[in-house]
C-alpha cells in the first residue's frame, strides 16, 4: 500500500512539473545576448531559444526553414531593433507568425554612424537596463497571471547590473587619460565608448558584412601611429588577422579578445551578458591601465 501511495505521488509530481513546463511562454529571441536577458527576466516562466547561437554573427545571419518553425511557434519574439535583424522581415513572412515582436531598444536614442543608426545599444549598461524594462513589459502582457514573478526578476537583474556599471566605470577610472583609446574590428562599441570614455577605433563600419580596403588599413595604420594607440583587440566573430595585421605594423599591443555582437558557449568567457561586460573591461583595464 505504502509503495502503491509512493508511486501515486511520484506520478503527480511528474505530471505537475509537465504542466508547468508546457505553461511556459514559448520566447525566441534573435541573438544570444538577447536570449540571455529574457531568461534573466522570464526566470522559468519561460521557455528561450536564440535564432543567432552563441559566437555567431547575426549581422550575416541566413534564416532556415527550422528558424521559421521557431518563430511559428512563439508566443513571444523579442529583437533588437535598429537595423540589427536586416533579415526579420523575410523570416516572419515565412513564418506566418502573429506573435507580438518586442523591439528591446525602444526608448534608446539610437546612436549615428555613417548616416545609420548604430544598433550595438547593449554595449551600454544603462541602455541594457531598458532592455529589461522593455521585456519585462512585453512578457506580462502575454502571460499576466505571471506578472509578479516577472517584476520581482526583472527588479533583481536591474541591481545586478546598476552593480556592473559602477563596476565598470570604477575600472575605467584606473586607465591614464591618454591610453583609453584601442582600435577593435568594427564599430560595435560606440555605446560604450560614449559611456564610459574609451575611445574606439574601427577598421570596420558599423556591419561585419563590410569590407576593408588596403588604402583604409595604411590608414589606420598611420592613425594608430599618430594617436600612439596603445592596444588593439580582436572580436569573437571576425577573421583575427586584420587586427595582427595592424598589431605588426604599429608595435600596439593585442589586448586579448572582446566580444561584441554575441556571447560564448557556457564554458567560454562570456556565457551571460554580464560575463561580457566583465570580461571585456577586464581585457581593455589589463591592456590599458599600465
Amino acid at each position: 500500500m505504502r509503495r502503491l501511495f509512493w508511486i501515486i505521488s511520484l506520478a503527480f509530481f511528474a505530471a505537475s512539473g509537465a504542466a508547468r513546463a508546457d505553461e511556459r511562454v514559448n520566447v525566441v529571441a534573435s541573438f544570444s545576448i538577447l536570449a540571455d536577458i529574457v531568461r534573466n527576466v522570464g526566470g522559468d516562466r519561460v521557455n528561450v531559444v536564440a535564432l543567432v547561437g552563441p559566437d555567431s554573427d547575426a549581422h550575416v545571419y541566413a534564416p532556415t526553414p527550422a528558424d521559421a518553425r521557431k518563430v511559428a511557434d512563439a508566443k513571444l519574439l523579442v529583437v533588437n531593433g535598429l537595423g540589427f535583424e536586416g533579415w526579420l522581415p523575410r523570416l516572419l513572412q515565412a513564418s506566418g507568425s502573429k506573435a507580438p515582436v518586442v523591439v528591446a531598444t525602444k526608448g534608446i536614442t539610437p546612436r549615428k554612424l555613417g548616416g545609420a543608426a548604430d544598433p550595438h545599444a547593449w554595449q551600454s549598461v544603462v541602455n541594457a537596463k531598458l532592455y529589461v524594462g522593455n521585456i519585462r513589459d512585453s512578457l506580462i502582457v502575454v502571460a499576466p497571471a505571471d506578472a509578479d514573478a516577472f517584476r520581482a526578476n526583472a527588479g533583481a537583474y536591474l541591481a545586478k547590473l546598476d552593480a556592473l556599471d559602477r563596476e565598470v566605470r570604477e575600472a575605467v577610472a584606473t586607465i591614464p587619460d591618454a591610453r583609453r583609446k584601442v582600435i577593435s574590428t568594427h564599430g560595435a562599441f560606440g555605446y560604450f565608448a560614449d559611456a564610459y570614455g574609451i575611445q574606439f577605433v574601427a577598421p570596420l563600419g558599423v556591419s561585419t558584412e563590410a569590407e576593408v580596403s588596403a588604402r583604409d588599413i595604411a590608414q589606420i595604420i598611420t592613425q594608430v601611429k599618430a594617436a600612439k594607440i596603445p592596444a588593439v583587440f580582436l572580436e569573437n566573430i571576425n577573421d583575427p588577422r586584420l587586427i595582427q595585421r595592424i598589431a605588426a605594423e604599429t608595435g600596439a599591443r593585442v589586448g586579448g579578445t572582446l566580444y561584441s555582437d554575441s556571447l560564448t558557449g557556457e564554458k567560454g568567457d562570456a556565457p551571460t551578458y554580464i560575463d561580457m561586460v566583465r570580461h571585456n573591461i577586464k581585457a581593455l583595464t589589463g591592456a590599458l591601465a599600465n
